[in-house]
């Protein structure tokens, strides 16, 4: 015959108590430790226009100083540095330092165009960025940081600037072509 498990009360109070108390704790220290950038309000349009970016996320990611916006590069995808519960990508600190290195120049302030959808999955708005007639996402994507990415909604005439940006990157076997 099994023994009988006597329950202890005080126990089960405390066990319960100290539960509440790392729930409350993570819900009120989670803003400080997260390095999520989002506003908490759901993602407006984002019109074609100049803006001050506030900081490089990674390489195709940026926070505009506008509503803390962030801004995927539309047709564009380097590889990860600060994705959670993913190792920092072969080329991933070389396409942040880049897309650093381009804003810096612009001194922070860059012309974007949206171009097809507006909004990815993540609640990211999707854009183009320039400077100075140079883009940004070609640019990546020619030095071989990035891949093209042109099953998603975005115009032809743009599709077209970044395959040949990718097929030139493949045929000098820059960057992530290297290998």
């Amino acid at each position: 015959m099994p023994a009988r498990i006597r329950r202890d009360p005080r126990a089960q109070l405390v066990t319960i108590l100290v539960f509440v108390a790392l729930v409350v704790l993570s819900w009120w220290v989670e803003p400080f430790l997260s390095n999520n950038d989002v506003a908490t309000k759901s993602p407006g349009a984002l019109d074609n226009g100049e803006y001050e970016v506030l900081r490089v996320v990674d390489g195709d990611t940026l926070l505009l100083k506008k509503d803390r916006l962030r801004v995927r590069l539309q047709g564009v995808d380097t590889p990860e540095t600060v994705k959670e519960y993913t190792a920092v990508e072969k080329w991933g600190p070389e396409a942040t330092a880049y897309t650093e290195r381009f804003i810096r120049e612009a001194r922070s302030r860059v012309s974007i165009t949206v171009d097809g959808e507006g909004v990815d999955q993540y609640g990211r708005h999707l854009a183009f960025v320039w400077h100075d007639g140079r883009l940004l996402n070609e640019e990546l994507i020619a030095a071989g940081l990035a891949r093209s990415k042109l099953a998603y909604d975005y115009s032809q005439r743009m599709k077209d600037r970044l395959r040949a940006a990718q097929a030139k990157a493949r045929r000098e076997q820059l960057g992530i072509w290297s290998d």
